[in-house]
């Protein structure tokens, strides 16, 4: 049964800010496809292409360290209540898109996340 107690400030702003770190692997990752030459050469020089782009390795360092601070987190925080905040990643994902790379923003999109928000609120209040 999850917990009735609510989130002390510092365990929320460690969540926020994790959603927000997966959210920046994930423009990295996005920059690294735009600058990879996708389609050009086979699949070997596609991977060493990978392996020499800045955006996709800084990308697997941001996601590895997250993935540690994950484990930290869940020894502080129970995986019931960690988890519905990786959902905000849902919500700054796309609106980061609009922002950095001109992706559509369209109003259905905006009404799915602020469900996700309320979805979050509902589980976490």
């Amino acid at each position: 049964m999850m917990s009735t107690d609510r989130l002390p400030l510092w365990q929320i702003l460690l969540l926020v800010a994790y959603a927000a770190g997966m959210s920046g692997g994930q423009l990295l990752f996005k920059m690294a496809a735009l600058r990879s030459g996708a389609g050009d050469g086979g699949l070997w020089e596609r991977l060493l292409g990978l392996v020499a782009n800045v955006y996709f390795m800084a990308a697997l360092v941001l996601y590895g360290g997250f993935a540690i601070l994950w484990v930290w987190i869940l020894t502080v925080i129970p995986l019931s209540r960690a988890y519905p905040f990786v959902a905000l990643a849902f919500a700054l994902t796309p609106l980061l898109g609009g922002l950095v790379f001109g992706d559509a923003i369209s109003y259905r999109l905006v009404a799915g996340i602020l469900f996700i928000l309320c979805g979050l609120f509902f589980v976490t209040t």
